[in-house]
């Protein structure tokens, strides 16, 4: 990643370039799930102990750090930006939430952790786009579906468990065969809490999880085709290298574009659906006053194994105490973003601008960084993207879907009764 600015750029965007530079330097220790994440080894010890019937509390010992320097120079970067630039908006923003970042991370442990981890990613109780419901009203109209649907309906495919070694084969060959090279290596690590995580050139699964034949194509559109795509594209950028790193404020138009993705090439399936849902749902519970133990029985009763309700309580206690009314809300964000993105593709079909879905893939920014940026982008300051997932290339197919699902919107399925079908067919 280069961190010098090109020496041609107008006085303006020159300005704008270094001060990126100097935020991407700044923000470089700034590893917000990784510093947030629980050590390795705490699982193990807990379903042995709740398997012989006692039940004890996690207790996490997290470092201690000091990012008062940091933070001193992402302020300094917000003050030197031009608020009435787009890049010194970005970065003004982008700044304050790298800073909102280190300052999470210099109190794990505490409650206070909450209060930053809700100014990041927000709280279970925030509505929707377009006044919509809220968030955990969402999850759990998805977990009611969900629940009502038979198993009996999945096909073979779906119940047959992929081990993370095969998958990990699965996986590089179909990203050796896109890049036509070894681009991106998949690795197994024994310490990851989520069961995939994607950096630019790495997706690591987590050993000893099990995976789905959905799983294999989940992973492939959500943590390759969006996550590592926009990182490395971002990589390429000369003026932002910021937009190659994974900053808190991208966090939900980012996950929200890698669940559109599984949603629109149909690697999505009403169990992920429920995953993600019941996480939402979770996080509630705990600020609402749910200890890990609760939560951790919420998700066993969910249908979850152990290890994977240990996993998924572990994800809404990162950085808080475990004895509840405290909670890491990162995961409020995929049902907020996933509605998000799907609100502007269409919103984007309708106005002409599908261009603006495709320069989302540029590195990783926000619905409104893409906006902002659009002169940019047309004026060549800013690269297209390189690398994109197929389905967003094919247009005519992305438009008709969109065509089709903003047309179907205008259907009240509450105002329709059985004998109305009868006149279709």
């Amino acid at each position: 990643m280069s961190l010098s600015p090109p020496p041609s750029l107008a006085p303006d965007i020159q300005h704008h370039a270094a001060l990126d530079a100097r935020m991407v330097r700044a923000a470089r220790g700034i590893k917000l799930l990784t510093m947030a994440s629980w050590p390795a080894g705490l699982e193990a010890p807990f379903l042995a102990d709740y398997a012989r019937g006692v039940a004890r509390l996690p207790v996490i010992d997290y470092p201690k750090h000091d990012f008062s320097d940091v933070r001193a120079e992402l302020e300094a970067v917000a003050n030197e930006a031009d608020p009435d630039h787009p890049l010194g908006e970005y970065l003004i923003e982008s700044a304050h939430s790298w800073g909102i970042a280190a300052q999470l991370l210099e109190c794990l442990g505490t409650p206070q952790v909450t209060d930053y981890s809700v100014r990041l990613f927000g709280k279970p109780d925030v509505a929707l786009p377009g006044q919509g419901p809220s968030t955990r009203e969402a999850a759990n109209h998805f977990i009611s579906i969900a629940n009502e649907l038979d198993r009996e309906l999945m096909s073979p495919a779906e119940t047959v468990e992929i081990s993370a070694t095969a998958l990990s084969l699965q996986l590089q060959r179909d990203l050796d065969d896109y890049f036509d090279t070894r681009v991106i290596d998949v690795v197994l690590d024994p310490t990851l809490i989520a069961k995939a995580a994607a950096g630019a050139t790495r997706i690591r699964l987590r050993t000893g999880a099990a995976f789905s034949d959905y799983d294999r194509h989940q992973l492939l559109q959500h943590e390759a085709f969006v996550h590592s795509l926009t990182a490395l594209n971002g990589r390429e950028q000369p003026v932002l290298p910021s937009l190659a790193l994974s900053s808190p404020r991208s966090t939900a138009t980012q996950e929200g574009l890698a669940t559109f993705a599984e949603q629109i090439t149909g690697s999505i399936d009403i169990g992920r659906m429920k995953r993600l849902s019941l996480r939402i749902d979770a996080v509630a519970m705990a600020l609402d006053g749910a200890d890990f133990i609760e939560v951790f029985r919420y998700f066993i009763d969910a249908g979850q194994t152990q290890d994977e309700s240990f996993a998924s309580a572990q994800r809404v206690f990162r950085g808080v105490p475990t004895g509840g009314g405290a909670a890491f809300t990162k995961d409020t964000v995929y049902l907020r973003g996933l509605v998000g993105v799907h609100t502007f593709f269409r919103w984007a079909l309708r106005q002409q601008k599908l261009h603006l879905c495709r320069w989302l893939f540029a590195g990783k920014m926000t619905l409104g960084d893409v906006q902002r940026f659009e002169p940019l982008f047309h004026d060549g300051v800013l690269a297209p993207p390189r690398w994109m997932p197929p389905w967003i290339t094919r247009a005519n197919g992305l438009a008709g879907m969109l065509a089709f699902s903003l047309f179907a919107n205008r259907i009240r399925l509450d105002q329709m009764a059985e004998g109305d079908f009868s006149e279709i067919g």
